[in-house]
């Protein structure tokens, strides 16, 4: 009989806070963390993105630092992971030190900002390479096992929670953290801006005035456990299946028919053997841009889920690429934990051609099935099925 999983002990770094309290506190008050950048740092031209406070990241991973001998010199990507993944660990009672164990990293660029030659003098270039990120997060905590890296477009860090749930459930670990994480650089801002993707003002998922999407940075953390008791938070959710696919219609532009998500969202109802009606709430990808909004849309209604309340949480943090699946999902938990619907910041007038319930306004709501879906390049396209026991 395969484990139940379940997933708590949630962290978000972001434009919003450095810990769940901190961002859901700034959700329910309606703010944006989406402000004008004018630094040039990104962009030669001001553009509205979704910042980490890098001095607090710095000042806190100082004060968490733990005492290496020769001592480590950490990129910025890997102290925000290393302080995600601590945050997480203190509502929680695994060991991360265990076999049991393992470590997923979900991000599509890792080390971007060694791209930059100063950069890769103080750190050396084979930093930049993936697998060097997972072990240098693995090696800080001393996990024994090889991280596993998931990095398929902004997918990713769904992907690396449905991954986890499955390596549980065969019994290969007994405990996985996922963390998702990438940086804003001006390599990433230019390759939108190629797009001619990105909005000039705060984004508005499936609002009928919405014109392009805004980038984020940031860092997400959740453990999946088969122990609901390694939780120090009473009654965790479980996970009840996951599912990924690709559509293959193309290197950047979604199916118009929705497809490849249908399918997802099909194959996650299937492992996780629910249907339609039982569903309460829906977080999507939500970028903001007229052909993935709009293939949404098709994709929900083809689903029987134009009823669900839904919504998309890029209007508060912008597009975090591989960290936003982990992101969404932490604070799609708490919305469950709280029983709370949280609205979809910078919708006002539905602009998409399905008749799909994008929420308005944060309100009360009993909330015990969630689901949470991603789409990116290349046609792929992810689900995931919470419940509360």
């Amino acid at each position: 009989m395969m484990a139940d999983v379940y997933a708590g002990a949630e962290n978000i770094i972001s434009s919003l806070g450095f810990n769940i309290a901190e961002n859901i506190a700034n959700i329910f008050a309606g703010n944006t963390g989406i402000v004008r950048d004018e630094s040039g740092k990104y962009s030669p031209i001001p553009l509205p993105l979704s910042v980490v406070d890098h001095n607090r990241l710095d000042e806190l991973f100082a004060e968490n630092l733990s005492r290496e001998n020769p001592p480590v010199r950490y990129t910025m990507l890997e102290k925000m992971f290393i302080i995600s993944i601590k945050d997480a660990l203190r509502q929680n009672y695994i060991e991360i030190n265990s076999s049991d164990t393992l470590i997923i990293i979900s991000s599509t660029k890792g080390n971007i900002d060694l791209l930059q030659p100063e950069q890769q003098k103080k750190f050396g270039r084979k930093r930049i390479y993936l697998h060097e990120l997972g072990r240098m997060i693995a090696g800080y905590f001393n996990n024994p096992n090889t991280p596993l890296i998931v990095s398929n477009a902004c997918i990713s860090g769904v992907l690396g929670i449905v991954y986890g749930e499955r390596l549980i459930k065969s019994g290969k670990y007994k405990h996985v953290i996922v963390c998702g994480g990438d940086l804003m650089s001006e390599f990433i801002v230019s390759g939108f801006q190629s797009f001619q993707s990105l909005s000039m003002n705060p984004c508005k998922p499936f609002d009928k005035t919405r014109d392009g999407l805004n980038l984020g940075e940031g860092c997400g953390t959740l453990i999946l456990s088969s122990d609901p008791g390694a939780f120090a938070e009473k009654n965790p959710v479980k996970v009840l299946g996951g599912a990924g696919s690709n559509d293959a219609n193309h290197i950047s532009g979604p199916s118009r028919t929705g497809e490849g998500l249908y399918i997802a969202i099909d194959h996650a109802f299937r492992t996780s053997d629910i249907h339609a009606a039982q569903l309460d709430t829906i977080s999507v990808h939500g970028t903001a841009t007229d052909y993935n909004d709009e293939m949404e849309s098709r994709a929900l209604s083809r689903a029987g889920l134009e009823k669900v309340p839904v919504n998309s949480y890029k209007g508060y943090f912008g597009h975090t690429l591989g960290a936003a699946g982990v992101i969404e999902t932490a604070i799609s938990l708490q919305s469950m934990k709280k029983n709370m619907l949280f609205r979809s910041a910078g919708y006002s007038k539905h602009g998409v051609s399905k008749n799909i319930n994008v929420i308005s306004k944060t309100e009360e709501k009993e909330i015990n099935t969630c689901l949470k879906t991603a789409s990116g390049f290349g046609g792929s396209n992810a689900a995931l099925v919470f419940q509360k026991e």
